[in-house]
């Protein structure tokens, strides 16, 4: 896989929207394509990962919507790039590891179900790509997020593949779990996060769908950099 940056000047201000299932490839994916292409990173998903995150630790009842909204209007989240891996700062302290924590990833859902939640996130979403040049990726961001994005891409694989891959990165992070147990967790979340009253999960009728089930995550990457050539050439 060629790593050098794409030089196109087509590419300048452009918005690349990627969503799809929980562990269908979205963030691995996307964080290389824009290395790839020299654009900004947005993990939409990993901001709801940080409010679920903070309201755990600090005893939050995760069905108080008007208590979330308001920590998701003003808590800080930031993403800063070091030596090529997206790390994710919640009120100046890095929880890149901490909000991929299983008890993080089962209550996600729940938290981004809450209508106010989800409206304060997107703002903020928003305000991260008025000036383009960014791949952005989450489970509502070809449909709510960036509705007018210039490429919109709809990534899948099947749930056997998708706790597969889930499993083989909690395990790098010294994390037990079975595959049984995982399998059943992606089935819920895609339930909950399709079922859901706000801003569901669904595909963009101007989407690509890209199926990674039986590809290589370079060649996940390839595919999508070379859809992307075409569509901005």
């Amino acid at each position: 896989m060629e790593n050098r940056p794409l030089k196109l000047s087509s590419l300048k201000g452009k918005i690349v929207a990627i969503d799809g299932p929980a562990g269908s490839g979205k963030s691995t994916t996307s964080k290389l394509i824009a290395a790839r292409i020299g654009y900004t990173y947005l993990d939409t998903g990993a901001m709801y990962r940080a409010l679920t995150y903070y309201a755990l630790t600090n005893k939050i009842d995760l069905s108080d919507g008007e208590k979330l909204t308001k920590l998701a209007h003003i808590l800080p989240i930031e993403f800063k790039t070091s030596e090529d891996v997206n790390r994710v700062f919640l009120n100046g302290v890095e929880v890149t590891d901490e909000i991929r924590r299983p008890d993080v990833t089962k209550n996600a859902s729940e938290v981004a179900a809450h209508k106010g939640v989800r409206e304060a996130m997107v703002r903020k979403q928003q305000e991260f790509g008025k000036h383009g040049s960014i791949v952005a990726e989450g489970r509502d961001t070809t449909t709510v997020v960036f509705p007018k994005a210039d490429l919109k891409i709809y990534l899948n694989a099947t749930v056997e593949q998708r706790a597969q891959r889930r499993l083989l990165d909690l395990m790098r992070m010294g994390i037990t779990t079975t595959l049984e147990e995982l399998q059943e967790d992606i089935k819920n979340r895609d339930h909950k996060d399709s079922s859901r009253e706000h801003s569901p999960l669904m595909k963009a009728k101007d989407a690509v769908v890209v199926d990674t089930t039986n590809m290589t995550l370079e060649g996940q990457v390839d595919y999508i950099v070379n859809l992307i050539r075409t569509t901005f050439k």
